[in-house]
């Protein structure tokens, strides 16, 4: 967390709590140890993004009695990866579709650049480059003459062509394979490839369709740092497509979410977040370490009595090392579920706690925790998850299994998740 998320976290835990724990819980959420907050860089980013290159007013697109897109209203900043999230059948496709021009809304209008893309389409192609879910080269060609190909064909002359391309295969790492033909690529390699043919014609902004479906976790954290590098080295404008939520996650400055057509949330994650948090719904993860029998639990708790937070931590330190690590987590999870308001209590994959409640409990989760003699090593407001804040916003827009079509991996995330929600009933 940043200095000034921390001042803001102690602040709003202080101003609700009534004794010394508010302040020591805000303390350790700001003092111990930390994977830090993900959302720093968007806000230091998102203060330089403001001229609209991407708009839509009213946008409709209907087939027949089925309404693909209702009324979306949506802008885009010049710079930014704005990731646009739903399951399959939500839209996104054809929106994506108006504003390439390749099919008229119903009503409504899509504008890039100021341009209106159903009057102006070829004039939106040349400053947009599209990257589709499944990239299409000439398999008998190599990667290197697929691009002079794709240059010439952009009004490229060969030498131009045969220039930017050795460039292009660089940057995005496939100089090695750059003479091999494109038949015998990967999923990853084609995609990179991909995104190096649309640079050919060095597009001002990219639209890109589940470009890190189906790729290894290696490919994925190269094709997304290549993504990341497009906006903000180049200051190009990139809109993503997709149901990966962890790579959006990762990536995007703003999200979107589709669901059924409409467009039931937008903006930045942590904002999503907070909104959620208004309407009543707190996460938080934490992790506590049991004190060793003895002194250190009553030193520790009388710390805690005289406003010393700074000692409570170095405190949790000292003990860490010498914590049991025979498992405790079904009392804390006990201790937890005695807090009014808990709805659930979960384990993550690295030992964090999960909670999920109707109101902030941070000062009384650390008073039950010091109660108990345990040390608060760890604590985060969760605000900036994008699963539990997809999952919530899909569940209050009526979202069911049969419409939701997410990746596999994410389903069974979420049977996971409802599993440890009966648990905890």
């Amino acid at each position: 967390m940043t200095e000034l998320q921390n001042r803001t976290v102690a602040t709003r835990v202080t101003a609700n709590a009534d004794d010394h724990y508010a302040e020591r819980a805000a303390e350790a959420a700001g003092s111990a140890e930390s994977v830090g907050d993900p959302n720093d860089w968007r806000s230091e980013r998102n203060e330089g993004l403001h001229e609209i290159i991407i708009r839509t007013n009213e946008l409709v697109k209907q087939y027949g009695d089925v309404t693909a897109v209702d009324h979306l209203n949506l802008e885009i900043h010049k710079g930014e990866v704005f990731g646009l999230l739903g399951p399959n059948g939500a839209g996104k496709t054809t929106t994506t579709l108006m504003l390439l021009g390749l099919t008229d809304p119903t009503s409504g209008t899509a504008e890039i650049s100021g341009l209106d893309c159903t009057r102006y389409a070829l004039a939106v192609k040349k400053i947009v480059g599209y990257l589709p879910d499944n990239v299409g080269f000439y398999p008998d060609m190599s990667g290197r003459e697929n691009l002079i190909f794709s240059g010439m064909m952009n009004g490229l002359t060969r030498k131009e062509a045969e220039e930017r391309a050795v460039g292009l295969l660089e940057r995005v790492g496939m100089t090695y394979a750059a003479d091999r033909k494109t038949g015998t690529y990967s999923r990853g390699m084609r995609q990179r490839l991909g995104i190096a043919d649309v640079l050919m014609k060095d597009p001002e902004i990219i639209i890109m369709d589940e470009p890190t479906l189906g790729i290894d976790p290696s490919g994925m954290r190269e094709l997304t740092a290549l993504i990341r590098e497009l906006s903000v080295k180049d200051g190009r404008t990139i809109l993503i497509s997709s149901h990966e939520l962890y790579q959006i996650q990762e990536i995007s400055d703003r999200v979107g979410i589709f669901v059924k057509g409409r467009m039931i949330a937008c903006g930045r994650i942590d904002e999503l977040g907070q909104q959620l948090q208004n309407e009543g719904l707190y996460m938080v993860d934490f992790r506590a370490e049991k004190t060793v029998d003895g002194p250190m639990a009553t030193e520790h708790r009388a710390e805690v009595e005289t406003g010393t937070a700074r000692g409570v931590m170095n405190a949790a330190a000292e003990t860490l090392a010498s914590a049991h690590e025979t498992s405790t987590i079904d009392e804390l999870k006990s201790l937890v579920r005695g807090i009014e308001g808990v709805r659930l209590v979960g384990v993550k994959e690295d030992g964090t706690l999960h909670v999920e409640s109707g109101r902030d409990i941070r000062a009384e989760l650390f008073r039950k925790l010091t109660d108990a003699g345990y040390l608060l090593s760890e604590l985060h407001e969760r605000g900036g998850d994008l699963d539990e804040i997809y999952r919530k916003y899909f569940e209050k827009a009526g979202g069911d299994e049969n419409y939701d079509n997410r990746t596999e991996q994410h389903k069974e995330k979420r049977s996971l998740r409802e599993k440890l929600l009966k648990r905890s009933r």
